[in-house]
């Protein structure tokens, strides 16, 4: 039987993933910290690692028999990036390095490195994987940095390697009690306590998000597909462009909350104004198609919420620069 190795798998992303790869017949292991990651997540079939990422030897170890590896594992706070450096740039930059290493140790075939639409910056949206990288944050330039060096050790190596760009990925199994990610759990979760959702700057910044369901089966052929070898392609929706302001009004509407968000103006630092990638590649490598709409989404990531139940927001990560520019929300915990 051939086995994957996960990174994160008892995360958000990773958890889907080795639902999807154990039903089509793979063994999965995988490995998680638990910094971002639920054990809701973690499946009984997955041969798991409580290991962190840049733990070399214990890596090496535990991927040892892997055919593929999918690595999802990041510490993927782009706005915290600017107050958390330190510890953001070692959980996606260091951690991706050692990973690496430890997959050709274990002789793995082929990586699958999940990095971020943070990878193009502010350069014009919607952004294209012809476009050279320019990210603005610490959390990009990480990406960026382990994309590179992912390219190089399998020049070196000769191993297959792809590169998938996921955007504001949405849905059922997502922390939902972060306050420094997710913005639309981050906004069901206030709204369903009777609390208005936050907004930094005018709200008018525009995104894309994607359901769940809609990315796995583009990860799936990235990693199995041997047609499909060298590749960054973005995966995720373009249709429907929506702003900040818009997603608030729909997280209101289905929580049935009457209250206008609470906007903080100054914004935060560093934050891309329109964030939107192009998914033509992907559609035609992959045969994407979007099958969830925003409110679809907003729906589902609701249900997914009030299911679990409800949760105080945990300010789990610690900020290492606090200043004027520090967001006050964060300062002062008042999501």
């Amino acid at each position: 039987m051939r086995k994957v190795f996960i990174t994160g798998v008892a995360g958000f992303l990773g958890g889907h993933l080795a639902k999807k790869m154990h039903e089509l017949g793979w063994a999965v292991s995988g490995n998680d910290n638990f910094l971002g990651a639920d054990r809701t997540n973690l499946f009984p079939f997955v041969e798991f690692f409580e290991v962190d990422c840049c733990d070399l030897a214990s890596m090496s170890k535990a991927i040892n028999g892997a055919d593929l590896l999918f690595h999802c594992a990041a510490t993927a706070h782009e706005g915290l990036s600017v107050f958390s450096p330190t510890l953001i740039t070692k959980n996606n930059y260091e951690a991706s390095v050692a990973t690496f290493t430890a997959a050709i140790k274990a002789n793995v075939k082929r990586i699958v490195f999940c990095s971020s639409m943070a990878r193009y910056g502010d350069q014009g949206a919607p952004f294209t994987e012809v476009m050279r990288p320019e990210p603005v944050d610490p959390y990009g330039i990480a990406k960026v940095a382990a994309e590179e060096t992912l390219k190089v050790l399998a020049k070196v190596h000769e191993f297959e390697w792809n590169i998938a760009v996921p955007h504001n990925i949405v849905g059922e199994g997502q922390k939902y009690d972060d306050p420094y990610r997710n913005v639309m759990s981050i906004m069901l979760n206030r709204n369903m306590q009777g609390l208005p959702s936050i907004i930094y700057g005018d709200g008018q910044q525009t995104r894309c998000f994607s359901y769940i369901s809609d990315c796995i089966d583009c990860l799936v052929q990235m990693g199995i597909d041997p047609q499909i070898n060298e590749e960054i392609i973005n995966i995720g929706p373009d249709e429907e462009v929506i702003t900040i302001n818009d997603l608030a009004f729909l997280c209101a509407n289905e929580t049935g909350l009457n209250m206008q968000p609470i906007y903080y103006c100054s914004g935060r630092p560093q934050e891309v104004k329109h964030a939107t990638c192009s998914s033509d590649k992907a559609r035609e490598l992959l045969n994407y198609k979007t099958r969830t709409t925003v409110a679809e989404a907003v729906k589902k990531t609701a249900h997914y919420i009030r299911e679990s139940g409800t949760k105080k927001f945990t300010y789990h990560i610690p900020l290492e620069i606090i200043n004027q520019k520090t967001p006050q929300t964060w300062t002062e915990k008042t999501i």
